[in-house]
């Protein structure tokens, strides 16, 4: 059973669960979808808004977004279906940008302004008044500390100074949580997200407290595709074990997603043991001999995004090792060369890289581990209830590399396997604050002959924006998988398998 982990979480799996109802189950699509928001608030008692109808338009916003479509304008009347009829197909379908804020859904929270609170005592020593160094902070007539927002600067030299905690700093949850500073307001005040900055981490949305950030979802071109009765091959990412309920295995879950209508799984673990091979190899050759200063791998899109915006002098480093993602689709590919291949992980970020036109991704779709609890559910699909089913075998460096430092892990341990002479030097950052330290450190010349494996999200891949469990949880159930996996290494000459 999914125990949510925050009320926004639950809104989104009801608003989930009613589209995947609406494009398996209605005969007139639009007509189901325009319902769906008297379904989440089906009474004239609003539950979390003051108004029963804003929490029905910004119900029919996230049904929008939920289709894969943009938000409707927000200065003339548009329907909750207006131009759905180019997203109702059964191919991949994606109108840019990825992450949105709902205008409606948005609090406003101011961002980076310190307040005097009701804590404020009155005292006669004046802390914050003489530790402000542009006299911004005064008193008023009734004793209490004020502060000028006109003079104040934000430097939070007041905020230590008060003894009774009197003073808060406050930040744009999103914007605290963005690496790459891609957030500031609109002209309303609202939160914006910059396209040309932002790296589609998701990070902002898990952090809205308003559930105001939404990232477009595939499940009802998937869904169309399923009914349609396209061949379907499903890869599920490392990360998986957990997210679906403490008792299902992932013999459970191939099942239950047989049972969905995929007609194989393949474990990207496979693709990441094919991936370590590859990077262990670059290593020794180029990086261990001293050819190459250092190598940054490959795995995390919003990671790799960050080092080719910010840091393109060190692009050159960037391992050309295919993802996990990619290998394991273009084994797909081989094996079943009409199929198509629908990605399931708990990232946003890959939704952006199976579009990309760089390097061919070979995925279809792409979903979330959020977005396929509420496909089963609205299937009245249990995996605990399902049989096993048997799966491909993958090493325990290739399940490990949902958790941080995994993929440095797995390259390691091949290195040391096959590369005993090679001295392995490891660094590895999660979160883009702490990643852009590491790239800043290889800048300077401090990380010559290093492996940096940097993860977007914090924990690494369990940390994503789309998973089910809390962080700690699945670093918890992605190493017990890991140490239950009878072969550690993938063989040395799996790297020499043609992909096409």
């Amino acid at each position: 059973m999914i125990k949510f982990i925050s009320s926004s979480s639950e809104l989104r799996h009801k608003v989930f669960v009613e589209v995947a109802k609406a494009a398996f189950d209605s005969e007139n699509v639009a007509s189901d979808l325009e319902a769906i928001p008297y379904k989440l608030a089906p009474t004239e008692k609003p539950r979390y808004r003051e108004s029963i109808y804003r929490e029905r338009a910004i119900a029919s916003e996230r049904v929008r977004l939920a289709v894969g479509m943009s938000l409707n304008p927000q200065d003339s009347p548009a329907h909750l279906t207006s131009g759905f009829d180019k997203s109702n197909i059964s191919e991949k379908y994606y109108e840019p940008p990825l992450m949105q804020v709902i205008p409606s859904a948005c609090d406003k929270c101011e961002d980076n302004k310190y307040e005097v609170t009701s804590r404020c005592r009155k005292c006669i020593s004046r802390y914050c008044v003489h530790a402000c160094p542009v006299h911004a902070v005064h008193v008023r007539e009734d004793g209490y500390a004020e502060i000028d927002d006109e003079k104040c600067i934000r430097c939070g030299k007041c905020k230590p100074a008060c003894p009774y905690e009197g003073i808060v700093h406050k930040i744009r949850p999103c914007a605290e949580n963005c690496g790459v500073g891609a957030i500031s307001d609109d002209r309303l005040g609202r939160a914006y997200i910059d396209p040309e900055k932002c790296v589609a981490c998701g990070q902002c949305m898990v952090h809205c407290p308003f559930g105001a950030i939404v990232d477009k979802s595939q499940i009802f071109q998937l869904i169309n595709a399923i009914k349609a009765g396209e061949k379907i091959v499903a890869e599920v990412a490392p990360s998986v074990i957990g997210q679906f309920g403490e008792n299902v295995t992932l013999g459970k879950l191939f099942s239950a997603l047989k049972m969905l209508g995929f007609c194989e799984v393949y474990e990207v673990a496979s693709g990441a043991d094919l991936g370590a091979t590859a990077e262990a190899k670059k290593y020794a050759e180029k990086v261990a001999s001293g050819e190459h200063p250092f190598l940054l791998t490959s795995c995390c899109p919003s990671w790799i995004m960050l080092a080719e915006r910010e840091f393109p002098a060190l692009a050159d480093g960037i391992s050309e090792t295919l993802t996990p993602m990619v290998m394991t689709a273009r084994m797909i590919k081989q094996d079943h060369p009409a199929a198509k291949v629908v990605f399931i992980g708990p990232c946003a970020a890959k939704k952006l890289e199976a579009m990309r036109e760089s390097v061919r991704s070979d995925v279809d779709f792409v979903i979330t581990f959020e977005e396929l609890a509420a496909v089963f559910e609205a299937r009245g699909i249990d995996p605990e209830s399902c049989g096993e089913t048997e799966c491909r075998g993958a090493t325990a460096a290739g399940r490990g590399y949902g958790a941080s430092g995994g993929v440095a892990k797995a390259v390691e341990n091949c290195l040391k396997k096959y590369y005993p002479d090679a001295e392995v030097k490891i660094d590895h950052a999660e979160g883009l604050f702490e990643c852009r330290k590491m790239l800043r450190l290889a800048k300077y010349g401090k990380r010559e002959g290093y492996l940096l494996e940097g993860m977007a999200c914090p924990g690494g891949c369990v940390g994503g924006a789309g998973v089910n469990i809390p962080v700690g949880k699945g670093t918890e159930e992605i190493k017990k998988f890991a140490e239950e996996t009878d072969e550690k290494v993938p063989p040395k000459e799996l790297y020499t398998r043609k992909l096409p």
